[in-house]
């Protein structure tokens, strides 16, 4: 008897057989090497043709299933004997006489279209790869290989892709993690016989690399659907540097999560591979759309709770993608807030390098929360302008009035988010200190402009270069009239100093509208009315005088400045469906006859009764009426004011004092004022009989409960922005200029914790030198008299000897462009301030630095990059944020053949 052979296996043999009744065989029988057992289907019919296979361990069985064929039928006989056993009366009845063999490998020839020949390193791979090729083919067939040999990677990866139901060119490690989410697709592979599940995860290493490993082993332990989880959790688990307690937890957190992997021990580089892939597969899903970010999300808290079940929340916090890791890191960096806020005002020198490097761990984590992150990036800003030295107090109304313009505008727009905080107790009370800290040096210069502001008021005196908010029809819009332009004043009510650096970011941010300052200059503003209510400072702003009244007195007063302008309130700018204004509105704006336009939007004002300006981001998005207004406006220039600010209700903090009226910021004189009150009197007092208290202490109010207040002296309320824009023409007003970078150094640069840098100039923790502002010429928007005290020019940075070798050298005067020449102290001035900014500097920092107004930087850096790109090597480059310039100090040597400096 010969030696034991293998079962048969029935698509084996099915294909045998088809190749036996191609061959045109007479024979009524074939006999098939292989153990005698039944087959699931004892008959089956093949091109018509019934076949029995009948398992024949023995001669008599063999001439027992051959007596009792039917006729039409024929016979397929399953047998370990030899011919010489089953002898020749059997072996007559077969086909060739003989017991033929099931070899697997001409099977998978037959099945591969008849293909000759078979790659050997195919065979040498194992029967396993037959039999699976056979048993698992597919209805239409398997795909022809290229060429007249059946190659490995063709047979396996369609084999691969047969049993996991995934596209071939999908084989790869992204397309497997993917796989890895349906579990449906999954349930084919956890039936498969080991030798082929290790077999095909063999293959896969091939194609998806070190990931193919743990991938399939979590799926045949029943946890596939969790590949991504487990991924995310193993790039904590298997760090690349740890050390103490938390190389102990993870040590522990691998064990538990052995079985997860049934029982697989993951090497570090598999661990890698897997947490790189599962990250990947977050970010693609997260950007891909909703419901992209909604399955991401799901699966980041699957990662959070499987990390609960095997005790390793503590290490969540080393994660860029996990929703606690955000948190965590929110923690430590509000652990950094709390030691930076400045203890009895004096800063402790280091803490504010940590609460930013605190900060850029909070920016690196993927699944950041937008509104959070902001407010902690608003958090440093403010913890920036406390490490500034406190300049003495301003000595006129119109430097106060500056400082909120320049300064303290931006820190209220900060402080606006750090009193809505963070739900995270923790870090809502560091912001609380902070709060507190910045309240107190506010509170001081809110005192020291309400004192200049009484005394000035009291004074009577000429108003100089301080604008007035019944001047700006006269001072502003009148000189653009008389110059040819239509102008088109947006009078956005209670609107203050934050909410307009906001809004003239969101503006100008497409480039198409541009900023435009006196001379060039820094912003100013315009001192409301008294008290700061709309009846008086609005009414004022669009009588060109001090008036009081409402829409009537209003309108009447703006036909008499401007007989041929039109004053639109809230229902001139309603329109019907489907329309964002009212074709009036249109008719009025583009109508050359019309030479002004004042348009007032109560957007602001109204949410101070019936929402939250605490959280709002007051933008073109979100004020829409500005955005349908510029719209229709581009051939205007567009003036952008508002008739007072406002303050924010402080809620518990809030202190309430009596009152003989119902005005919530604003008190007749019948009682002598507190500490937290001041008097005021004159003629620009136009309520109350020309004499009232009014609190300069924000968290003070006498009415009802609101979301917001106005009518007190506080530089928040009392301030009122200045925008002027044109669509991309920077010379369309005379006089004017395109603006500066209007922020303060301390909000978009980082500091060192060195020397506490003043607010009072642009320089920031060194001295600079300075130059004076040429006088302005007699003109249009003639603000400021001859007298005044000149405006400092933007810091000139110190030139370093490398940058005089630059312009110095016969290569750099050989790449000067004659047609766009860009100045030698120009470059001079941005080379210096990427080298003392460690060869990194933001767009805003190289404008504010350089001189450049805001909306030319870009042109700048451009031309600047255009001559230094020598052989086109990126001497400068912009970095993935799109916001900051690189400078390669080492090419720039190599390429203008510099001595290293």
């Amino acid at each position: 008897m010969s030696a034991p052979v293998s079962a048969a296996q029935p698509d084996a043999v099915r294909r045998k057989v088809e190749a036996w009744l191609a061959e045109a065989d007479q024979a009524d029988a074939i006999a098939l090497r292989a153990r005698p057992e039944p087959m699931p289907e004892p008959v089956i019919t093949i091109g018509g043709t019934r076949v029995r296979v009948v398992p024949c361990p023995t001669p008599l069985a063999a001439r027992a299933a051959l007596h009792d064929r039917v006729d039409g039928e024929r016979l397929v006989l399953l047998t370990e004997l030899a011919d010489s056993e089953l002898g020749d009366g059997v072996l007559a009845h077969l086909s060739k006489q003989t017991v033929r063999k099931i070899d697997p490998w001409d099977v998978v020839r037959q099945i591969f279209g008849g293909v000759r020949h078979l790659d050997p390193t195919l065979v040498r791979v194992g029967r396993w790869v037959a039999d699976a090729l056979t048993d698992h083919a597919p209805p239409d067939g398997w795909p022809a290989p290229p060429g007249a040999v059946l190659t490995r990677d063709h047979a396996l990866r369609s084999l691969t892709s047969e049993l996991l139901d995934l596209p071939p060119t999908e084989l790869d490690d992204s397309g497997l993690v993917q796989w890895s989410t349906d579990a449906r697709r999954q349930l084919r592979f956890t039936t498969l016989p080991d030798t082929v599940a290790d077999g095909i995860t063999t293959y896969l290493t091939t194609t998806a690399g070190r990931v193919a490993v743990p991938v399939m082993a979590a799926v045949r332990a029943g946890q596939g659907v969790d590949v991504i989880p487990l991924g995310l959790l193993a790039g904590l688990l298997w760090p690349t540097t740890t050390s103490g307690t938390s190389e102990v937890e993870a040590a522990v957190g691998r064990t538990r999560l052995e079985p997860w992997f049934g029982g697989l021990r993951l090497t570090l580089q598999q661990a890698e591979a897997l947490h790189q892939t599962a990250e990947a597969w977050i970010y693609r899903t997260f950007d891909s759309g909703e419901e992209g970010r909604d399955e991401a999300v799901r699966l980041l808290r699957r990662a959070e709770a499987i990390a609960g079940e095997i005790g390793v929340t503590g290490l969540l916090g080393a994660s860029t993608v996990l929703p606690s890791g955000f948190v965590q890191r929110l923690r430590a960096f509000s652990d950094a807030v709390r030691l930076a806020v400045p203890a009895g005002g004096s800063p402790v020198p280091g803490t504010i390098s940590r609460a930013q490097t605190a900060l850029a761990a909070v920016e690196a984590h993927r699944a950041a929360e937008r509104r959070r992150l902001e407010t902690a990036r608003m958090a440093v800003r403010l913890l920036r302008w406390l490490h500034t030295t406190d300049g003495p107090a301003p000595a006129t109304l119109l430097d106060a009035l500056h400082r909120q313009v320049r300064q303290d505008g931006w820190v209220d727009r900060a402080r606006l988010d750090i009193f809505a905080g963070d739900p995270d107790p923790q870090v809502a009370e560091a912001y609380r200190l902070l709060h507190r800290a910045v309240d107190a040096r506010r509170s001081r210069h809110d005192q020291q402009f309400a004192t200049l502001l009484a005394a000035a008021t009291s004074a009577e005196a000429e108003p100089g270069a301080l604008l007035r908010v019944e001047d700006v029809l006269d001072r502003v819009v009148q000189p653009i009239v008389e110059e040819g332009r239509r102008v088109l004043m947006l009078v956005l009510d209670g609107m203050g100093v934050a909410a307009a650096t906001e809004l003239a970011e969101s503006i100008t941010r497409s480039g198409t509208w541009v900023e435009l300052t006196h001379g060039g200059g820094p912003r100013t503003g315009v001192l409301a009315a008294l008290p700061t209510v709309t009846e008086a400072s609005r009414c004022s702003l669009l009588s060109g005088r001090l008036a009081t009244g409402g829409q009537q007195v209003e309108l009447k007063a703006f036909r008499e400045r401007f007989p041929a302008g039109r004053l639109l309130h809230k229902k001139a700018l309603r329109a019907g469906a489907g329309a964002a204004l009212d074709p009036e509105v249109l008719s009025a704006l583009g109508d050359p006859a019309i030479p002004v336009v004042a348009a007032v939007i109560n957007t602001i004002d109204d949410a101070l009764d019936r929402s939250d300006p605490g959280t709002a981001v007051w933008g073109h998005d979100t004020v829409t009426a500005v955005d349908d207004l510029l719209a229709s406006a581009t051939d205007r220039v567009v003036v952008v004011v508002s008739d007072h600010g406002h303050v924010v209700d402080r809620g518990p903090e809030s202190v309430i004092l009596p009152s003989a009226s119902s005005e919530n910021r604003w008190r007749p004189a019948s009682g002598p004022a507190g500490d937290a009150e001041i008097p005021v009197t004159g003629s620009r007092v136009v309520l109350g009989g020309g004499t009232v208290v009014l609190p300069w202490r924000e968290e003070v109010r006498y009415g009802p409960r609101k979301a917001g207040y106005h009518g007190g002296a506080a530089p928040a309320e009392a301030v009122i922005p200045l925008l002027v824009l044109t669509a991309g023409d920077d010379l369309a007003v005379p006089g004017w200029a395109g603006a500066p970078v209007a922020s303060p150094d301390w909000w978009r640069e980082p500091v060192t914790d060195a020397v506490p840098a003043s607010t009072d100039t642009p320089t920031s923790g060194r001295r600079r030198p300075r130059r004076l502002v040429q006088p302005q010429p007699e003109g249009l928007f003639d603000l400021a008299p001859v007298s005044a005290a000149p405006a400092p020019a933007p810091p000139v940075p110190a030139v370093p000897d490398l940058v005089t070798a630059l312009l110095g050298s016969d290569r750099y005067a050989q790449r000067r462009d004659p047609r766009t020449p860009l100045a030698d102290d120009r470059v001079a001035a941005l080379l210096s301030t990427l080298i003392s900014g460690g060869d990194r500097a933001t767009f805003d920092t190289l404008a504010a630095r350089s001189g450049v107004p805001a909306h030319r930087i870009n042109g700048t850096v451009t031309a600047l990059r255009k001559m230094l790109q020598v052989e086109g090597y990126p001497v400068i480059t912009l970095d993935p944020d799109g916001r900051t310039v690189h400078l390669s100090r080492d090419l720039l040597i190599e390429q203008f053949e510099l001595e290293p400096r």
